[in-house]
């Protein structure tokens, strides 16, 4: 079984070819992704509109360099899967327009693909790893624990009641100055920080339902970059390390919550998983991996190019709906 998968939910133009192995395993025979990332750093964020006339001007061609590189035609194909959602409303539609142009044409299944479930199931994808797990999709759009029992079986514990984590990232790094994506941005400065300079607020610590808060931690920091203004270069590392090491005692107890409640819904979990673009977040995945052993269990995270939005997660998912 082979899949092709589009996605455009946001500032990445990005089309695989996704197949499964007689093993049940999953395998990546392309996987071409185009970074919008030149075009919308003059601006500090991505701007809807530039990204959808983006997606439009390189989707033929990415489609056609994933199939080149797979060394496949269309008649090999078992399926056509494109991200619906969620996203930008202009590139979504440019992906799913392209992927049922395809489907008419080829006479393939087309496969609507929610974006979040594509995160969800990169574990299976690059792991193997069966059902049930608790997920953490932590990206600039989502913060989320979930409970994935299935394909299409999700049991949503706790989100994010303000801010996402990717978002307070971005938006601390555009406070401090420094460059577009804000994520490895505040991440490179934080390794060169004194994490504990900085006495930082840890919201929601130790409240019995798993969600998270990061609109107070982001104003703190405002606070005290204004209180020590003008900033340094050493000013900053220093409010970058404080800022990641709160958000990782938030993220580790949030997750620990999570964990005390997933049995009742959906038994003894296979494993602790994050996905989603924090997921590339070192310092994050080392926090997770110590909560994991003092639990007793794997901790899965995609390799790099898996984290951030890529079609192979997309055409994944597509290929798990499909069979």
């Amino acid at each position: 079984m082979r899949v092709l998968g589009l996605e455009t939910t946001c500032d990445e133009t990005a089309a695989a070819v996704v197949s499964l192995r007689a093993d049940g395993r999953g395998e990546i025979e392309a996987n071409e992704v185009l970074s919008q990332i030149a075009e919308h750093s003059a601006y500090g964020g991505v701007v809807p509109e530039i990204a959808a006339r983006a997606h439009v001007e390189v989707i033929d061609r990415l489609v056609g360099r994933a199939m080149d590189r797979a060394g496949i035609g269309f008649a090999d194909l078992d399926g056509i899967a494109a991200a619906a959602g969620p996203g930008l409303i202009g590139g979504v539609l440019i992906g799913l327009t392209t992927a049922k142009g395809l489907s008419l044409v080829t006479g393939k299944p087309l496969l609507a693909v929610n974006h979040l479930e594509g995160h969800a199931l990169t574990a299976r994808l690059t792991d193997g790893i069966g059902f049930p797990y608790l997920l953490l999709l932590a990206s600039g759009g989502h913060t989320q624990l979930v409970a994935v029992r299935g394909v299409g079986d999700y049991v949503r514990l706790g989100t994010t009641v303000d801010d996402a984590i990717g978002e307070a990232f971005d938006k601390v790094a555009k406070l401090l100055g420094l460059g577009y994506p804000g994520g490895p941005e505040v991440e490179r400065e934080a390794g060169r920080g004194d994490p504990e300079r900085f006495d930082l607020p840890r919201p929601m610590l130790g409240r019995p339902e798993p969600n998270f808060s990061l609109s107070g931690l982001k104003t703190a920091l405002r606070m005290e970059a204004e209180r020590i203004a003008p900033l340094t270069q050493t000013d900053i590392a220093d409010l970058c390390a404080s800022f990641q090491a709160a958000v990782v005692d938030v993220v580790v107890d949030r997750t620990r919550v999570a964990l005390r409640g997933f049995r009742d819904i959906a038994g003894p979990p296979a494993a602790l998983v994050v996905a989603g673009g924090v997921a590339a977040n070192q310092t994050i995945r080392r926090g997770l991996e110590r909560l994991a052993g003092e639990a007793g269990l794997r901790m899965l995270a995609p390799p790099l190019p898996l984290c951030g939005d890529n079609g192979a997660i997309i055409a994944w998912a597509g290929l798990e709906r499909l069979r």
